[in-house]
C-alpha cells in the first residue's frame, strides 16, 4: 500500500533541526558555569571525571594566550569560555570581552566594550577587569566597575546596551561581580564615599533601583559579590559591604535585615548559604566569619548571629559549604574546616605555601584550592584532613576556576588552561 504524501514545511524542518542540535549540544556539555563561583554562586559543580593530578604538561588538554590583564574568572557555557580583559592602548586601556572555544582554546571573538583614556590607579593585586561576567539566555553581561557595565550577544560579541551613568570614585579599582535576579542585574558599588547597591534592567541597562548603604564606617570601600538566597519562599539579595552585611528585597531594593561587624572594610569574599545560615567574612583588618540566621528583620546584630569564628579567616577568597561542613583558607594558605551548624573546628592544616586569593570549588567529590603561584591542593571533604594531590601549573594567577565538561578552566597571568584527564 502506498503511503499518502503530505506537504513538507521546510521552515518547520529547519526549526526542528535547530532545536534538536541545541538540545544535543546542551546534553553533551552538561552543566554550565555561568557566573563567579558557578551556578548558584556557591562554588559547586556537578561535573564528573575531573582530574585530581596535573602539571604544566600532564592532563593539560590545551593552553592559550590571553591578551591584556584581568582577574575575571572563566565562565563556561555550551562549549564556549568567556572572559574580560584590559589591553594597554597607548596611555589608556581597551576594556574587552573575549570568547574562546572550550574544545581547543581557539579565539572566537574579541570585542572592545569600553575605551578608557585615563585609567585610575588600582591595587597591585587588582586589575581593570577583575569582575567575572555572567551568562543568561544567550546574553553575556560584563562589568568593569566605575568604567561601566554592558550586555553583549554571546554568540557574536556585539554590544546590546551599555550603562555608563553610575559615576563614583573607586578605591583600589574594581572587584565585585554582578548577579542576575529575575529581570534585574544587581551589583554593589562600595567606593570612596556614598556606597550603594544598584539594580539594572537586564534588557536595557537602565537603573531600576539604587539603595544607599547607610552604614557609618571610616573606610567605605569593599569588593564583594552579592548572593541571592531563598528564605521562606522569598528571594533575598545578601550583599556584604564595609561595616555590615545587608539583605535586600530584589524587587524594590528595600533593606530586609542587616548585621554589623564594626569597622570591617575592603570586604572581598562572596557569602555562602546553607542550613538557614549566611556565612560572611568581615574583611580587613581582623577578619571574622559570621554565621547569621537569614529569617530576621531589621538590625539582627544582637539577635540572629548563630556563631562567630575569628582565626585564619580569609580576606580575599570565599568560603564553601559541603554537607554539614564549612571550609575556607586564609590569605597565607591555612585551610580550616568547621562544623557549619556550630562553628566547632574539625581540622586546620597548611596548604601549599604562597598567597591565596582564588575561591575554592567543590566538584566530583573533591575540594580544589588554588594559590597565587599556580599550585593547587586537592582534598577530600570530611571531618579529617585528607589530601589527595598537590599540582603545579607553572603560571601565577589570582582567578578562580571555571568547571564544565569534565574539565577545569584556569586563567593565569597570561594564559588560559583546560585541565582534563582521560575521558
Amino acid at each position: 500500500m502506498k503511503r499518502p504524501d503530505f506537504p513538507c514545511d521546510q521552515s518547520l524542518l529547519a526549526m526542528f533541526g535547530t532545536t534538536l542540535m541545541l538540545a544535543l549540544s546542551t546534553a553533551a556539555h552538561g552543566e554550565n558555569w555561568t557566573e563567579f563561583r558557578g551556578p548558584g554562586g556557591q562554588g559547586h559543580s556537578t561535573a564528573t571525571h575531573l582530574p585530581t593530578e596535573w602539571s604544566d604538561r600532564d592532563n593539560v588538554a590545551w593552553e592559550t594566550d590571553v591578551p591584556g590583564a584581568g582577574w575575571s574568572s572563566p565562565v563556561v557555557v555550551d562549549g564556549r569560555i568567556y572572559l574580560t580583559s584590559a589591553v594597554e592602548n597607548g596611555g589608556g586601556l581597551s576594556l574587552r570581552a573575549l570568547a574562546f572555544n572550550a574544545a581547543d582554546g581557539q579565539s572566537l571573538w574579541d570585542v572592545e566594550v569600553f575605551p578608557v583614556n585615563e585609567p585610575t590607579r588600582i591595587h597591585k593585586k587588582n586589575s581593570p577587569a577583575s569582575p567575572t561576567p555572567i551568562f543568561e539566555d544567550g546574553k553575556l553581561y560584563v562589568h568593569f566597575g566605575h568604567d561601566g557595565t554592558a550586555c553583549l550577544d554571546a554568540s557574536s560579541g556585539s554590544v546590546i546596551w551599555k550603562q555608563e551613568s553610575l559615576h563614583y570614585a573607586p578605591v583600589h579599582g574594581n572587584g565585585g561581580s554582578p548577579i542576575i535576579v529575575g529581570d534585574k542585574l544587581i551589583f554593589s558599588i562600595d567606593a570612596a564615599s556614598d556606597p550603594f547597591v544598584v539594580a539594572l534592567d537586564k534588557k536595557t541597562g537602565q537603573v531600576i533601583w539604587k539603595t544607599p548603604r547607610n552604614v557609618e564606617v571610616k573606610r567605605t570601600f569593599s569588593f564583594s559579590t552579592p548572593l541571592a538566597i531563598e528564605v521562606n519562599g522569598k528571594t533575598q539579595v545578601v550583599s556584604p559591604g564595609s561595616g555590615a552585611v545587608i539583605s535586600y528585597d530584589p524587587e524594590t531594593g528595600a533593606e530586609i535585615w542587616r548585621c554589623d561587624y564594626d569597622e570591617g572594610y575592603s570586604v572581598v569574599p562572596r557569602p555562602v548559604y546553607a542550613h538557614g545560615l549566611v556565612y560572611v567574612c568581615s574583611g580587613f583588618n581582623q577578619a571574622k566569619l559570621y554565621a547569621i540566621r537569614s529569617d530576621g528583620q531589621g538590625d539582627v546584630t544582637e539577635s540572629h548571629v548563630a556563631w562567630v569564628y575569628s582565626k585564619t579567616v580569609p580576606k580575599e577568597s570565599s568560603p564553601i559549604v559541603v554537607d554539614d561542613l564549612l571550609y575556607f583558607n586564609d590569605d597565607k594558605g591555612v585551610a580550616t574546616c568547621l562544623d557549619a551548624k556550630t562553628g566547632d573546628v574539625q581540622w586546620q592544616e597548611r596548604l601549599a605555601p604562597g598567597g591565596y586569593s582564588a575561591s575554592p570549588i567543590y566538584a566530583d567529590g573533591h575540594l580544589y584550592f588554588q594559590n597565587g603561584e599556580g599550585v593547587a591542593t586537592v582534598i577530600r571533604p570530611g571531618r579529617k584532613f585528607d589530601k589527595v594531590a598537590e599540582n603545579e601549573i607553572g603560571e601565577p594567577g589570582l582567578a578562580s576556576y571555571g568547571v564544565a565538561d569534565g574539565a577545569l578552566f584556569l586563567r593565569t597571568e597570561s594564559k588560559l588552561f583546560r585541565i582534563a584527564g582521560n575521558p
